[in-house]
């Protein structure tokens, strides 16, 4: 990863480190940066790469399933003069970093939001669908306050209110019972693992590849 890259990871996951940082990892990520802005404006490679490593070993206090800390991998200490980040770049994150982040309730409504507007059945419409049967145990049911519980409609059968085995068993390992706008967050969310949107690879991947990622997220093997 060039600095170039670190820099615009940083710059796209701000708000995460942010929070992922005690203060005086962050007190000491923003003198780096400072000094990094003033060593490239003042044409000094060398003083930009010794701030480039600076910051890489503050990155390091990140969480190791951090997006930044991922992509670093075992190369947090790399480092030269070559390829260094530009002054526009080492601006743009100064910026973005300086500005405070969201509200964590704002989020969590904001992503609750996001998953009630999947296409889902009603209670009703599974009842009208089995002759006014209760969904069945082992599904994601999410309560929104207007129009009452919805299930996902990824969780069944195309056309059909007959859920899928495979959904199940993922939902039984996400413990869905109690966590259900978790378990929506997994199926619904970017995963890297799987390279795509769980929800969108059913019938695509094997069931079991799909179970797996979702064992290894909780620690089932």
């Amino acid at each position: 990863m060039t600095s170039e890259e670190l820099l615009r990871l940083l710059e796209s996951h701000w708000t995460t480190v942010i929070t992922g940082l005690d203060d005086d990892d962050l007190h000491l990520l923003s003198r780096t940066l400072r000094e990094m802005k003033e060593e490239a404006a003042a044409g000094n490679p060398p003083g930009v790469a010794r701030a480039v490593r600076r910051l890489r070993r503050t990155l390091s206090a990140l969480p190791p399933d951090h997006a930044v800390s991922e992509a670093l991998g075992g190369h947090r200490y790399a480092s030269g003069t070559h390829e260094l980040p530009s002054l526009t770049t080492i601006d743009a994150v100064i910026d973005v970093l300086g500005t405070p982040p969201p509200d964590p309730g704002e989020l969590l409504r904001a992503a609750r939001r996001r998953l009630l507007a999947v296409p889902a059945l009603t209670e009703d419409e599974h009842a009208a669908l089995h002759g006014g049967a209760d969904p069945p145990a082992g599904l994601i049911g999410l309560r929104d306050p207007d129009r009452g519980t919805r299930y996902p409609r990824f969780q069944f059968r195309a056309g059909t209110g007959e859920p899928l085995p495979v959904v199940r068993r993922i939902n039984a390992l996400l413990r869905a019972d109690r966590d259900p706008w978790g378990a929506a967050d997994w199926w619904l969310g970017g995963n890297r693992w799987l390279g795509g949107v769980p929800a969108d690879l059913l019938g695509v991947l094997p069931d079991e590849e799909l179970e797996r990622a979702a064992a290894e997220l909780v620690g089932a093997f």
